[in-house]
Formats: structure tokens, C-alpha cells, sequence
């Protein structure tokens, strides 16, 4: 009696790196896709590397190659890069692509103008051409968070999954002894700011904690910089730590998921906390830090 052949199917990634929060995103995906669906994936290798392979190129080659492999009728997946606003993605992938989940924030700075007249407004019709697209052409939706569901159709939401990030969350009551530490997760990037930031970095300081900077180096006395390290460093550091800091953009980032599962509490803006839905016991506002005193670390 033969057995039963497990699907195939061909995939592209634009990055797989385990040092970033979209390559990080890429490998969850690929991993549940393969338990869920009880198949074989094979990525999609590229034999010389191309001098723009950058995540606005790398999605054209990846089409391409998709469409190569569709045209030879084998089952194939697009992992990331897939930003909503990305209209171009959709509406150029072949037909039945299994599609990553799609990523997208709700918070724009308004302290540009230009850049949040774009975010706000020309990345909205985007948002609907990509939709109605999205709508017709593929199935089995998955976004990464549910950030975009209020610029969704009911129909959309329906045929969708969200808050895939929350797939990767297995919090572990540590027993190990915490540092007072903080430690920070800094982007230069318009829309991924901090509200308050030096403030809390001074409180903490002045309750005794030791304040570490990952990602882009932050300018302040007293504070320690690693620059950007390697994810399995990242989760060394995070054993260690207390206590960290997120921004408004998304609160459900990757690094945040990797505070949550080291038990790691982190700080929020106060506006923000009241919209959080999940895990909101391992979240605290910003202003009940600043109130204190004396923090102990149980």
C-alpha cells in the first residue's frame, strides 16, 4: 500500500535573518505553515547574489521566481517583505500564492508633516487597492498583528486571521534571580519613537538600575550601548534584565514578544496602555514609573 506524498512547496523569503524582527517573523511562518499544513517547504535560492537585493528589489526578483516555479505548476509561498501598503506585491504574484503574513502600523508621527500626510492619508488608498486585490485573488489572510483591521472591510476581517505574532509567545516563569536592568531596543525611525524616553532612562538611573541600549546608539551619559547584536545575544541580555521599553508603533514588535517570553516587564506610553488587549499584566505606564520612589524586583 503506498503512502500518501507529502505536499511541496517552493518558497521565497526576502529575509531570513534571525538578527531582525522580519527575518525573525519569516522563520515563525514557515515553521507553522509546515505543522499546519503537514507538508515540505524548499526555499528558493538565488546562485549569485544581486547588488540591489534590497527588501524594495528583492520582492520583484522573488515574484519573478515565483512565477517561474507556478509556470512549472509547483505550490508556492511569499514569506516577506508584505507591507499592505505594498500594492505592487499583490497584484503581481501569481494566482493561489500562499501569502506570509502581511504587515502594516497605525501610528505615524505627526511631528513631520510630510511624513504623516503619506502614512496617513496616500497609504490609506493603498491600503484599499491592496484589499480589494487581496480580496479576490488569495485566501486564508494572515496578518501579523490586527494594527490594520480598523481600515478593513467586514468582509476582509472575515475571511482573515490576525495577531499572528501572538503564535511565538510561551511565557516561562523564570526562576532565575533578574538584574536591575533596563534595557532598550532603539530605532532611529520616524514612526518607532519612545515618548518619555529620557525621562525614564533618568529614573531609572536614579533607582539604582543599569540602562543598555541595543540597536542604534542612544546618546545619553551613563547608559551602555551594544549596537545591534545577534538575536541569540539579544535573548541572552533579555535572561538578565528587568524591565524594557516599547513604542507606540506596535506593541506586539518581535522584541517584545522575546521580552514577554524572558519575563521581561515592559514600559508603555499611558494613552497606549489602555488600548492593549493581550498580556496587559506585563505592561506598565510610563507614569507609574515616574511616581516611584524605590522599585524592587521580585
Amino acid at each position: 500500500m503506498k503512502k500518501n506524498k507529502r505536499n511541496i512547496f517552493y518558497y521565497w523569503v526576502c529575509d531570513d535573518s534571525l538578527n531582525t524582527g522580519e527575518g525573525i517573523l519569516g522563520k515563525k511562518f514557515v515553521n507553522h505553515f509546515i505543522k499546519k499544513n503537514n507538508c515540505i517547504v524548499k526555499k528558493i535560492k538565488i546562485k549569485k547574489k544581486f547588488l540591489f537585493n534590497y527588501k524594495y528589489i528583492s520582492p520583484i526578483i522573488g515574484i519573478i521566481y515565483l512565477w517561474y516555479f507556478f509556470l512549472k505548476k509547483k505550490k508556492i509561498i511569499y514569506v516577506n517583505f508584505l507591507p499592505l501598503w505594498n500594492t505592487l506585491i499583490f497584484l503581481l504574484l501569481p494566482p493561489n500564492t500562499k501569502l506570509g503574513p502581511i504587515t502594516g502600523g497605525a501610528y505615524f508621527d505627526r511631528s513631520n508633516y510630510i511624513n504623516f500626510f503619506i502614512r496617513k492619508y496616500i497609504f490609506y488608498i493603498f491600503y484599499k487597492l491592496s484589499e480589494y486585490i487581496i480580496l479576490y485573488r488569495f485566501n486564508n489572510i494572515i496578518f501579523s498583528t490586527d494594527l490594520l483591521k480598523k481600515n478593513l472591510k467586514e468582509k476582509t476581517i472575515k475571511k482573515s486571521t490576525f495577531n499572528f505574532v501572538l503564535e511565538n509567545i510561551e511565557i516561562k516563569k523564570k526562576k532565575n534571580f533578574k538584574e536591575k536592568v533596563l534595557l532598550i531596543y532603539n530605532r532611529n525611525h520616524k514612526n518607532k519613537k519612545y515618548l518619555l524616553l529620557e525621562r525614564v532612562i533618568e529614573k531609572f538611573l536614579s533607582l539604582g538600575f543599569k540602562v543598555e541600549i541595543i540597536g542604534d546608539k542612544l546618546n545619553l551619559k551613563y547608559v551602555k550601548n551594544y549596537g545591534y547584536i545577534s538575536h541569540k545575544k539579544v535573548i541572552k541580555l533579555l535572561k538578565k534584565v528587568s524591565y524594557s521599553v516599547i513604542s507606540n508603533e506596535n506593541i506586539y514588535s518581535m522584541f517584545a514578544i522575546d521580552c514577554l517570553n524572558n519575563g521581561v516587564k515592559l514600559l508603555v506610553d499611558n494613552n497606549k496602555y489602555n488600548s492593549i488587549k493581550f498580556y496587559k499584566e506585563h505592561f506598565i505606564k510610563y507614569s507609574t514609573i515616574l511616581k516611584l520612589d524605590n522599585l524592587i524586583i521580585k
